[in-house]
């Protein structure tokens, strides 16, 4: 056994013997605390999964979110207009997030908000509220990624609890999640967004990184659980249509969106840069926290027409006509 392992263990063992037990004690009073769930749990891979949906201590944690998106066209059709592999902006922003416990039971939910911006290709600190189509020569305002709750369960949370298959690559512990999605916003919404058969197509493509340090000092043992949050890193990368704003109509305008990005996992709001908390403070106050309970999950387009088409009193090709400019 290296001394680096052996040091992860020991810290582990004092963890476990000084800190475990005494805050499930504390916190057993609040009926949507996780730790009573969370402490169920025997399978090391269950719980980093679950750490990376929310903090076990129930508080709010935050990934933030930092990379780029490009057009992906086939056969170069749009140039010069887009031209395929042209960054078209960068992402800047994050996921805030909380583990909650259906009261009194068994249950889990991760509750979380995102706000993501548009920036300059350029410059990933300027965000964007304008942009120019070169297809119709129009400008359209950008509307940031703002999706007010993102839900992941209920899900039943025993003993038998199992998580992802897991790979240690080098000192890190990685696991995969690749999700296919297909919506058919014509009949959900009765909005097709320019979709072909109105529909939403798209990959989410994400790898979990956790270094074995990490590992061990947060997922060994059993009856208790970590405080704060486990530090984690996130690759992840999504092939989409034009995003809403763009007034591009996927069925007349060939190519969609890549969107490639890293996320790394970080205490709380107050840890993000202070640009990017200006920002949330001066427009965006709802995203400063995690929802307190479980609400209708939405995506970009669920938001988009939610909060730009007024829940379906307008269109988006109505959208695009009053918004271009």
């Amino acid at each position: 056994m290296n001394k680096r392992l052996a040091t992860s263990i020991a810290m582990c063992v004092v963890m476990l013997a000084s800190t475990g037990t005494a805050a499930v004690a504390e916190e057993t009073s609040d009926p949507t605390h996780p730790g009573p769930v969370y402490i169920q749990v025997t399978d090391q891979a269950a719980k980093l999964a679950l750490q990376t949906y929310g903090r076990p201590d129930g508080e709010d944690m935050v990934f933030r979110i930092s990379g780029s998106v490009y057009a992906n066209v086939e056969g170069n059709a749009l140039a010069p207009g887009i031209v395929h592999g042209q960054k078209l902006f960068n992402i800047e922003g994050y996921n805030i997030r909380q583990l909650y416990r259906v009261p009194n039971t068994n249950q889990l939910y991760q509750l979380s908000r995102e706000i993501v911006f548009y920036t300059d290709p350029n410059n990933p600190t300027q965000i964007l509220t304008q942009w120019t189509n070169p297809i119709d020569g129009k400008t359209y305002p950008v509307v940031p990624i703002n999706n007010a709750n993102v839900n992941f369960g209920p899900f039943n949370v025993t003993s038998s609890f199992v998580g992802p298959a897991l790979r240690t690559m080098h000192d890190e512990v990685e696991w995969t999640s690749d999700i296919p999605v297909r919506t058919n916003f014509g009949t959900t919404l009765g909005e097709s967004f320019g979709l072909k058969n109105g529909t939403y197509s798209a990959m989410e493509m994400f790898d979990f990184y956790v270094d074995l340090d990490e590992v061990y000092a947060r997922a060994t043992g059993n009856g208790w659980y970590p405080g704060g949050h486990m530090k984690t890193k996130i690759s992840w990368a999504r092939t989409s249509p034009w995003a809403p704003f763009m007034c591009l109509p996927e069925t007349s305008v060939q190519g969609q969106l890549t969107y490639h990005a890293r996320s790394w996992s970080l205490a709380g709001y107050s840890s993000l840069e202070p640009w990017i908390r200006t920002a949330v403070d001066a427009s965006w106050p709802l995203y400063k926290t995690s929802p307190s309970a479980p609400g209708t999950s939405e995506n970009s387009w669920t938001s988009f027409y939610n909060k730009q088409l007024g829940g379906g009193t307008s269109t988006w090709a109505q959208w695009c006509a009053t918004n271009g400019a």
